[in-house]
Order: C-alpha cells, then sequence, then structure tokens
C-alpha cells in the first residue's frame, strides 16, 4: 500500500479515538480491529473512519490522516473485522496494522434513555445532593457488574482519586450539556 491509495484527510474536530487495526484478516483485503470499547456500535455506524499511523512504526505506511471509506464491518467470533475501498488485498491490509481508528463523534449512534457514552461523561462535574463538588470525571472504570466513575479532585493541595459506582442508587441525574452528574455521595465515604 502506498499513501497514493488513501485520501488525506483533516480530522474531525469531534474525532474519538475507538480502536485500533491489530492485523490482516484473510486474502481479500480483510482487518482485524480491536475496539477501545466493549460495544463498538461507533465502529459499525460510520462508514468514514480517520486513520493515524502508530506511534510505534517505524515505517508508517501513510503519514498524517487519511481518510478509510468502510465497506463493511462486522463482529466475527470475539473479534471486529473489517473492509473498506481502495484496500485490495492482504499486502494492504497488512500494511494498516497498528493504525490508529477515530471517528467523528457525530456518527456515533443514538444513545438510549439513561445510556450514555464514555467518551461525553468525561470531564463532567460531579456535586452530591448537597450541592457539594466531589470532583471531576477523568476516567471510568468497568468492574464486570458495574461502570465505576473515576474522579479527580485536590485534596490538601495534592491531588487525589474517588470512585464511585455509575449505578441509580447512587447516581440521581446526569446532565451532559449542563456538564454536571449529580449524586448520592459523601467526600468521606
Amino acid at each position: 500500500m502506498t499513501a497514493v491509495n488513501l485520501e488525506p484527510a483533516d480530522l474531525p474536530a469531534d474525532a474519538i479515538e475507538v480502536a485500533r487495526i491489530h492485523d490482516a484478516w484473510g486474502v481479500k483485503g480483510w482487518f482485524k480491529v480491536l475496539p477501545h470499547s466493549a460495544s463498538p456500535e461507533a465502529l459499525f455506524s460510520s462508514k468514514r473512519w480517520f486513520l493515524q499511523p502508530s506511534e510505534r512504526a517505524a515505517k508508517p505506511a501513510f503519514t498524517g490522516t487519511v481518510l478509510l471509506r468502510i465497506r463493511e464491518a462486522k463482529e466475527h467470533s470475539d473479534s471486529i473485522v473489517a473492509t473498506a475501498h481502495d484496500v485490495e488485498g492482504r499486502d494492504d491490509a497488512e500494511a494498516l496494522k497498528g493504525a490508529r481508528v477515530f471517528v467523528a463523534r457525530s456518527s456515533f449512534p443514538t444513545a438510549g434513555d439513561d445510556e450514555y457514552y464514555w467518551v461525553d461523561l468525561i470531564g463532567l462535574q460531579v456535586v452530591n445532593r448537597e450541592g457539594v463538588v466531589l470532583g471531576e470525571v477523568k476516567d471510568l472504570m468497568a468492574t464486570g457488574p458495574q461502570t465505576v466513575l473515576v474522579l479527580g479532585y485536590e485534596e490538601a493541595g495534592k491531588p487525589a482519586e474517588r470512585m464511585i459506582p455509575f449505578v441509580a442508587a447512587y447516581v440521581d441525574a446526569v446532565d451532559v450539556a449542563g456538564k454536571r452528574i449529580t449524586v448520592d455521595w459523601q467526600p468521606d465515604y
């Protein structure tokens, strides 16, 4: 694959890194994708993926950001496989190995009621029912049965973390537009 085969593109302002290309899959230009999420709907809903080369690639097949026009992406066994226009065979697919996959946030499927994309919760301020600021969501952690909000805050001038289960028993309201989550939680828990 040469850089000429992939169309240079500007990374959309709302682009989110959602996966990496793992390796070629078969001989017809399909490739395996490792999603960053257990629910990779964004990979299936978007036909326009933006690729950037791996930071570790000694000789990347392309430079900068390129557009990959997806023909098909689907689940196969315990992984995701995809094929794209301009990826004609196994050699082309192998050249994509390690590439970072970005999708425009605007092309994500609409979340259902009381469903949120993790990326939309990062940066939200978390306050309790009394209005005490508990911190800002800096990460989320899947623990199996539930997701946990990982908050960053300062205590005695030093960075600290607080974890709150992201379940209805503790989360009263999520206001993504207002950048705020209200919880039934105390600072000393």
